[in-house]
């Protein structure tokens, strides 16, 4: 423990110490898990920052605990809804090949890291001999939340076979490709290319959008009975993502970046019930600013809520929320070169007053610590925390309204990449991952 003795700590009585991160490991030290999700349907874990090595490793493991001991049978993560039926298909016994799965099956570079296909494997064989298998389920917009085509494509796809005598005006994907991304690097271009497009064809491809979604809900009850249920309201949750991606593409090229935040939340809350009407319990993976229960506080911008915030509203003792601080080591680079191939950045100390530097002084290795059960004294020591570290970055945030437990990683890592995956992804991957920094 460190003993500067200006820095809070909390007392040892409330650290539960994680003997490992190895996802394979005994899971005795994970008991605490049992208190803190209760008879939850859907527990959240957190990350600071996306493609961390040991924020991996630790969903996996506590996943595993969560399947094995509580028998949870889904695990959704902040990928593209559409994409990851792909993913779905392999971890129940697809032909597909993994290398593709983990390109094409998931998306913002979600899967292109070896940590990532150690879970899917592990899943994968879980599913050979369990009685339930565990799902796999995308919760984000697709097309690295910029194109329309994944979701489109999708609904032209199920519409061939549920109304083969309906013909789609050929311009709605032509539109639809012009500002296609290839994957997360080319944001820039896609909204280039969105500007570039006369104010006609926006609004055309809106309107064809909309009349898309007006047909598969107008002839549900025919459509359903012709595919099949399951078919028909996949196919209905991609469409309706891909409407949210436009409007929020609509609301970018106007210079207005709050709107997107707000709807893109809403909507993959939305996905999270979607899933929750066919699986009795749900692990879900993303992203601390998503699964908080408090406002998200982004530099420049007002605050907007959270999945997490709309998921508490409508679950209540249902959603528990399980975050993640980091001390020090590598994170996420959220700055422009980025996009050239400096993929992560060096962090800087834990600020003074934020969760993450009392985490970091209150215990030498990874531990956790449940916000629900804090004796009084640790309770005043959290309550007068005011922030977190999001990567780079920190902002404001009440950690006993956020979060039921936080698991402190003491150091990060770049996760390795999975050469398999990059060579099945698009060319300006390819081409980024071989100049990272």
């Amino acid at each position: 423990m460190a003993t500067n003795t200006e820095t809070p700590v909390l007392s040892s009585a409330v650290v539960r110490p994680l003997h490992t991160l190895d996802p394979g490991g005994p899971l005795d030290d994970l008991g605490w898990l049992d208190e803190v999700i209760g008879d939850a349907r859907v527990v959240a874990i957190g990350e600071s920052a996306h493609y961390n090595h040991e924020s991996y490793q630790l969903r996996h493991r506590l996943m595993r605990y969560l399947v094995e001991r509580h028998g949870f049978g889904a695990y959704a993560m902040e990928t593209g809804f559409t994409e990851g039926h792909r993913t779905d298909r392999w971890v129940r016994g697809g032909e597909d090949r993994i290398g593709e799965v983990l390109a094409q099956g998931m998306t913002s570079l979600m899967g292109l890291w070896a940590p990532m296909r150690t879970l899917l494997e592990w899943m994968r064989q879980h599913n050979r001999t369990a009685a339930r298998p565990v799902g796999f389920y995308g919760i984000d917009l697709s097309g690295s939340n910029l194109s329309l085509l994944p979701g489109l494509d999708a609904a032209l796809d199920y519409l061939a076979e549920a109304d083969p005598g309906f013909t789609v005006d050929p311009d709605l994907r032509k539109t639809a490709a012009a500002f296609a991304v290839p994957s997360a690097f080319s944001f820039a271009q896609a909204i280039a290319a969105y500007d570039g497009l006369e104010p006609a064809r926006r609004d055309a491809l809106t309107a064809g959008l909309s009349e898309l979604t007006a047909r598969l809900e107008g002839r549900c009850l025919d459509y359903r009975r012709r595919t099949g249920a399951a078919a028909y309201e996949r196919a209905l949750r991609s469409l309706r993502l891909t409407v949210t991606i436009d409007v929020n593409v609509r609301a970018m090229a106007r210079g207005e970046r709050e709107s997107a935040f707000y709807n893109r939340d809403a909507a993959i809350a939305d996905t999270v019930e979607w899933i929750l009407r066919r699986e009795d319990r749900i692990v879900l993976a993303a992203h601390n600013g998503h699964v908080q229960r408090w406002p998200a506080h982004f530099p420049g911008l007002s605050p907007a809520a959270t999945m997490g915030l709309h998921l508490a509203d409508r679950l209540g003792e249902d959603y528990r929320v399980i975050a993640t601080t980091n001390g020090s080591g590598q994170t996420l680079n959220t700055g422009a070169d980025f996009y050239t191939g400096t993929l992560f950045t060096e962090l800087e100390p834990p600020e003074p007053g934020s969760l993450d530097a009392l985490m970091a002084a209150s215990h030498e290795g990874p531990f956790a610590v449940d916000l629900r059960r804090l004796p009084p004294a640790d309770a005043a020591t959290v309550r007068a925390i005011s922030m977190q570290r999001y990567g780079t970055f920190s902002t404001e945030l009440n950690p006993l309204e956020a979060f039921d437990a936080v698991v402190h990683l003491p150091r990060v890592t770049a996760a390795e990449p999975d050469d398999d995956a990059i060579a099945c992804s698009p060319v300006d991957v390819r081409e980024r991952f071989q100049s990272r920094s």
